[in-house]
């Protein structure tokens, strides 16, 4: 199987990047009521007194650190996730923004996404939040049935979650819903019905995920009952495309469904391998130099990384990211856009020649991962959407 690795003995470790790429802010606030069963990001139960004032102070502080990684570069969009941010009340994230706006060079129009849980905002919150210059907010609704919300550990119910949404449309005219679909005990009648009550809404963005068991959760050590079948979630997946095309929303990315123009912008950059300062506990960051791309890992207890970025000594990760891996980085995130991207996008974003992957693009074309190449385009087939691990792993070097 030698062919299917990238094995150029061309790659060399010094890169040659004729632009940097749009950047990106990535604000990580790490507390939630309670944990999911099903997730896997760095979250934690909130303690009885919540640090907020602390830690953002550690926030400015981090983003201050960090400046001469990104000094003079204009940041296109501000995601804030977590967690749960909408825990952090208006106040403290307008100081927060604040001090990006005093410290970086945000651009006018740039998008600024907070996330937030149904069950932990009110009408203060929601309008807060519009009103400090926050345009895009994104609801971890994943079901308005409230028997499959008790199976997934939320701390909210269908009509919460109604109401929350009810709020934003008052404040908020780019509102993104987040849905998981293949539940335990979950049909496909179920899936229609919240696929109805989310379209009622006339949001802009739909984000549909397959529930899965990934590892270091309480999901993966003790599995749910009743999960349904391959067959079933493909079924189940076909519907959510097929619905949400009918009312107006594309697909775009393998779990994102927008409205024209209505994309989420800062997602987008990431999946275009654009750079993205990380701030937070448990952060990451890609930087982009004219010669190298750095990879950063911020501390992931919050109690440890507000401890040690006071002495600089939060970054437990700062790595030159090497050439010969940088494919199968690039292809990570290109690849889960469904209308694909231009060859000389990868060139880019990689300073690396295209001829380094073209054999591996022949092989993956073959297998039927990849449409043949017209214009310079590289799309994923429906195949390779599907059986994205195994397209991926033809680019991973040896």
């Amino acid at each position: 199987m030698k062919n299917d690795k990238i094995q150029d003995p061309k790659i060399k470790s010094m890169l040659n990047l004729t632009a940097l790429p749009p950047l990106s802010l990535y604000v990580h606030i790490p507390w939630c009521v309670k944990k999911c069963p099903y997730c896997d990001f760095n979250s934690h139960n909130q303690p009885s007194s919540l640090p907020e004032d602390q830690y953002i102070n550690c926030l400015i502080s981090d983003l201050e650190q960090s400046l001469p990684l990104i000094w003079g570069r204009s940041v296109n969009s501000i995601f804030i996730g977590g967690g749960t941010p909408s825990l952090f009340s208006p106040k403290s994230i307008e100081r927060l923004l604040q001090a990006i706006r005093s410290r970086t060079n945000l651009s006018p129009l740039a998008e600024i996404t907070i996330e937030a849980n149904p069950g932990t905002v009110d009408n203060n919150h929601i309008q807060g939040y519009s009103q400090i210059g926050v345009n895009r907010i994104s609801f971890g609704i994943q079901s308005f049935n409230n028997k499959h919300l008790e199976i997934l550990g939320r701390v909210h119910n269908s009509p919460d979650a109604i109401k929350a949404i009810t709020l934003a449309k008052k404040f908020f005219d780019n509102i993104n819903l987040d849905i998981i679909y293949a539940l335990p005990e979950q049909k496909e009648t179920d899936l229609i019905a919240d696929l109805k009550t989310a379209l009622s809404f006339e949001t802009t963005h739909l984000s549909c995920y397959n529930l899965t068991l990934e590892p270091n959760t309480a999901f993966y050590a003790t599995p749910p009952k009743y999960l349904p079948d391959n067959d079933l979630c493909y079924a189940m997946q076909d519907i959510i495309v097929d619905t949400l095309a009918k009312n107006g929303l594309n697909r775009y990315e393998i779990s994102a469904y927008a409205r024209n123009n209505r994309q989420c912008q800062h997602n987008i950059n990431y999946w275009q391998f654009g750079d993205y300062l990380g701030i937070g506990a448990g952060s990451h960051s890609k930087l982009s130099f004219s010669d190298k791309i750095i990879r950063q890992i911020r501390q992931k207890h919050p109690q440890n990384y507000m401890a040690k970025v006071v002495k600089n000594e939060h970054i437990i990760e700062d790595k030159i990211i090497d050439a010969k891996e940088l494919p199968f980085e690039f292809m990570l995130n290109a690849l889960r856009l469904i209308d694909g991207f231009h060859t000389s996008l990868f060139v880019e974003r990689t300073g690396l020649g295209l001829s380094i992957i073209l054999p591996v693009l022949d092989i993956a074309i073959r297998k039927g991962f990849i449409k043949p190449i017209r214009d310079g385009l590289i799309i994923p087939t429906q195949t390779g959407q599907d059986f994205q691990n195994e397209l991926l792993m033809l680019f991973l070097s040896s």
